[in-house]
């Protein structure tokens, strides 16, 4: 089972505490997963999820609350447009009750934008439930991992800004942003994704989450600490190649060697753990690491050219084996 499995199996079980976020939770529902239509002075109402067990939760609500029947239509999978079923909720009795009953309309009659004005103003109970509902209609949530998150696909761009606004309220910070023409709700931040999952009652899912989240960065830590191990082991072996190179090119010259190239050797042997740019600062005067590099590089050359005309081993011979 997913995860987004497991949130929605979770709060499909949770009883809202009260009337209000009863609303609250049916209205966001219907904004993140369906659509208020008037036509010809007719109001139309209706969902659409893909998990049978959400739409008859949606049946639930508006019955309670409005004491009105709803039907859930079942559409198979089709090849040119769904390749999963979907569970269409539709309120065909006193349908303009139900939605002045849960704030989907304005005053005047008009369908809302973004969330009822009620459920944005509303208890930290109704802003709670708004986000379950939002969830449950339109939600997702990825396995930890570099591009985890929890985000709602949502109608329109003010339905999103509204949904930010009550993340805000509860203290989770949320972004929206566009993504193939579709407007999302996005949260990254693992310490508000498990917030969010307690404040809309996904508490167990929120554990599974922490303990995958927790197990996924002690397996970092380890490639990172295995990392540089590796890196240290692979420094100390080069500064002990050059330093035995560089004595034994001191070694083939003698007193022929260049006063310049016999410091700059000097120095590579007597600080084997100085990077080049630490070098360049002791030297007299100071060298940058790239004039270090190449006096290091013309003193081999040259013990190794000279290496070759005696018949003698060159400083590669010096390298100690691993």
């Amino acid at each position: 089972m997913s995860l987004t499995s497991e949130v929605v199996a979770e709060l499909v079980a949770v009883t809202p505490p009260h009337q209000t976020a009863r609303i609250a939770e049916a209205a966001a529902m219907f904004r993140f997963a369906g659509q208020v239509e008037v036509v010809e002075q007719r109001v139309e109402l209706h969902a659409e999820f893909s998990n049978p067990v959400v739409a008859e939760r949606l049946v639930s609500h508006v019955k309670e609350l409005c004491e009105v029947s709803c039907t859930v239509k079942g559409l198979p999978i089709s090849a040119g447009e769904r390749k999963t079923p979907s569970y269409v909720v539709q309120v065909t009795d006193r349908s303009t009750d139900v939605v002045r009953k849960l704030g989907l309309v304005t005053r005047a009659g008009h369908p809302i934008v973004g969330l009822p004005t009620r459920v944005i103003a509303g208890e930290v109970m109704d802003i709670e439930a708004a986000w379950r509902g939002a969830f449950l209609a339109a939600g997702s949530l990825l396995e930890p991992g570099r591009s985890s998150n929890l985000e709602v696909a949502a109608p329109c761009t003010e339905a999103a800004l509204a949904l930010v606004g009550c993340a805000r309220r509860l203290g989770i910070s949320a972004k929206t942003r566009e993504s193939r023409g579709q407007e999302k709700v996005t949260i990254k931040e693992s310490d508000a994704i498990g917030a969010l999952l307690s404040r809309m009652g996904a508490h167990v899912t929120r554990m599974k989450w922490e303990e995958k989240q927790r197990r996924r960065e002690s397996r970092a830590q380890a490639r990172l600490s295995n990392f540089d191990d590796a890196n240290l082991r692979r420094s100390a072996r080069a500064a002990e190649v050059a330093a035995a190179r560089v004595g034994r090119a001191l070694e083939i010259l003698g007193d022929a060697v260049p006063d310049h190239l016999a410091e700059a050797g000097h120095l590579r042997i007597q600080h084997q753990e100085a990077s080049l740019e630490e070098l360049g600062r002791l030297s007299e005067p100071q060298l940058t690491k790239d004039a270090v590099a190449g006096r290091i590089r013309r003193l081999l050359s040259m013990a190794d050219r000279q290496a070759e005309e005696l018949g003698i081993p060159d400083t590669q011979s010096a390298v100690p084996e691993e």
